[in-house]
């Protein structure tokens, strides 16, 4: 009996190791360690994630744009931030009906919200400019290129000081300038700015002078064209506006670059027949007068300004003044030049041309006003200041309120009335 259990015993501990060993085989070598580890570590991330969605909310994962990411800081760029990189965004979280940007500011950064056109300010180089020159000086009937030194032109000035016309004489630039509100549909005017001695278009007439700026507070509908003279020299030499035509030429090759820079080709010719105001400053005096009477073009000419500029050439003032009395002549001046002023004054009246002595009345056509400046007034600051902040914006304001001068102006602004 002992022997048939025995033998049971040995059967039934058989039977329990052979599916261990079936079990061992299977299974072959033992998982590596650092497998395990990793296995470990990414079921870790997948329940950290899984805990994550689950909790999270839309607004967690498409969170609105912030204000500094609609609107670049001042040290940012706009090119780093497009429209379309918060496109997608502002569909989810922005209702139809509300408009996606609002901005209370005078001065939009957002692209989009910017006018079609700004203000254009550039420097154009244009064959008919003042310089290069290689004819004679009418004064004199010499050439105008007088020195040389080696391959080296110059001209002696009045002063006995020599200027070289690689440095002085080869600017063939011209400052333009074009409103933003300027329309070429509507009347219109091209003001001339001739600068004077020791200046460069952008340090001075754009810069210092505030040409341009003043043009654009005026709101008149006016583009401006300022050509380089003498570059920084005590020198007022008119160049090809010595010329005869020298301004109808002038004028001609302005047009093409008017129509290019308002961007209607076709507009060339209205810019071709649109009058004329010129504006000499100081030295600029000479390239004026030279332009009044032989520029080719003087019935186009609504207005002359000249600001402490009356140094010499008063035959061709009063010439053009009397033989156009449907224009205006201004003369403001300090007393650097008061003795010349009272001069072409006196020589007026003789003709019988009334003149007047003060800017306070209104600026029709045939206005002949002269405006002595006091002490206070310097003659670097005049374009600035003269009879009063801006004078050139002032003749502006005021030609564009008078409808017989045949000027619109488009646009108005507190400072232009704060300048009268």
């Amino acid at each position: 009996m002992s022997a048939a259990r025995g033998r049971a015993l040995r059967i039934a501990l058989i039977s329990a190791l052979i599916p261990l060993s079936l079990t061992l085989v299977q299974c072959g070598n033992a998982p590596n360690a650092a497998t395990l580890a990793a296995n470990s570590q990414a079921n870790t991330q997948v329940v950290a994630k899984t805990k994550v969605a689950s909790s999270d909310t839309f607004d967690d994962r498409f969170p609105a744009p912030q204000f500094r990411d609609r609107f670049p800081s001042a040290s940012e760029s706009l090119l780093q931030r497009q429209m379309s990189d918060f496109s997608p965004k502002r569909a989810v979280q922005q209702p139809p009906e509300q408009a996606p940007y609002k901005v209370a500011s005078l001065e939009p950064q957002v692209p989009y919200q910017r006018p079609q056109r700004e203000d254009l300010t550039t420097l154009v180089s244009m064959k008919s400019s003042a310089f290069p020159y290689f004819g004679n000086n009418p004064a004199s009937d010499a050439p105008f290129l007088n020195i040389s030194k080696g391959d080296r032109r110059g001209h002696r000035s009045y002063s006995g000081r020599v200027y070289w016309q690689d440095e002085t004489y080869s600017d063939s630039r011209v400052l333009v300038h074009m409103p933003e509100h300027f329309d070429v549909r509507k009347p219109g005017v091209i003001v001339v700015f001739f600068h004077g001695n020791g200046a460069t278009l952008a340090r001075d007439v754009r810069d210092r002078q505030l040409v341009p700026q003043q043009i654009t507070d005026s709101g008149a509908n006016a583009v401006l064209l300022a050509p380089q003279l003498a570059v920084d020299a005590a020198d007022s030499s008119a160049g090809k506006f010595w010329q005869p035509g020298g301004l109808k030429r002038f004028m001609a090759e302005s047009a093409e670059h008017l129509a290019r820079l308002s961007g209607d080709p076709n507009s060339a010719r209205a810019f071709a027949n649109m009058p004329i105001v010129i504006v000499g400053y100081s030295g600029g005096f000479l390239p004026t007068a030279w332009s009044l009477e032989v520029g080719g073009i003087s019935d186009r000419v609504r207005g002359v300004v000249l600001l402490d500029a009356v140094y010499g050439e008063l035959d061709k003032f009063a010439s053009w003044i009397e033989s156009h009395r449907s224009g205006f002549f201004v003369s403001s001046y300090t007393h650097y030049t008061a003795r010349r002023d009272r001069e072409l004054m006196s020589m007026l009246r003789q003709k019988g041309i009334t003149v007047s002595e003060g800017m306070d009345g209104p600026l029709r056509p045939g206005s002949v006003i002269f405006v002595e400046t006091g002490d206070g007034i310097t003659h670097r600051d005049y374009v600035t200041r003269a009879w009063t902040r801006n004078p050139l914006q002032d003749v502006l304001v005021k030609m564009s309120e008078t409808p017989s001068l045949a000027l619109t102006r488009v646009a108005a602004t507190n400072s232009s009335a704060s300048s009268r």
